[in-house]
């Protein structure tokens, strides 16, 4: 069930549009996507992480019902309680090489984002994991990849508040202009993702132009 791992109403609104200082990228995993970030654009609190991934030049950050992403043989009956509204999981994924070079470049879009975006999605990023008493984050479970760990998360997962939709709301937070409105599906986000990318190259042609 596409949705049980995984529209609902973006909480944050779109930054302006600064100078490009990095990018983000958006990863399509068959009916799941994440948000990426290199390691060394971690902003905050948010770098914290790199300690738990030793070696990763990249993390990817996505969003997902617990009960049902964190079973390694989830039943129809846990797909069907994930459309319920419940508590959500973080996996956070540490790459050693690009996502385009894990993942094929056809499965991720890379977008530019200014200094502000880049604070913010780290911001964000930041917010949606739950501490422990030491005021940072802590992972309650291996994920399902080499790499990867689970963390909780005050988020609530629900089949209005999809990993689609959160992705969509983590990107917007970086800067480019996607839409969450509608979104459900994997191919949604990747289809915005990359008319976001199309966007950001004429803009480019344009400024060369003048």
């Amino acid at each position: 069930m596409a949705l049980a791992g995984c529209s609902g109403t973006v909480l944050h609104e779109t930054v302006d549009a600064g100078p490009p200082a990095g990018f983000v990228d958006v990863v399509s995993r068959d009916w799941h996507t994440d948000i990426g970030l290199p390691a060394a654009e971690l902003r905050g609190p948010l770098a914290s992480l790199q300690r738990s991934f030793p070696g990763a030049t990249h993390l990817l950050f996505g969003f997902g019902e617990r009960t049902y992403w964190t079973k390694a043989e989830p039943s129809p009956l846990d797909m069907l309680r994930a459309l319920l509204p419940g508590p959500g999981a973080i996996l956070v994924t540490g790459l050693r090489v690009p996502p385009a070079e894990a993942f094929g470049p056809e499965n991720v879009v890379t977008l530019a984002v200014s200094e502000t975006g880049l604070d913010r999605v780290s911001e964000f990023l930041w917010e949606q994991l739950a501490k422990g008493p030491d005021g940072l984050a802590h992972p309650f479970a291996d994920g399902p990849y080499l790499g990867s760990l689970f963390y909780a998360t005050p988020r609530t997962y629900s089949a209005s508040f999809t990993c689609n939709t959160w992705t969509v709301e983590a990107v917007r937070i970086a800067g480019p202009r996607v839409s969450a409105s509608g979104v459900l599906f994997a191919g949604q986000v990747m289809e915005r993702a990359r008319a976001a990318a199309r966007g950001e190259g004429l803009a480019l042609m344009a400024t060369a132009l003048r």
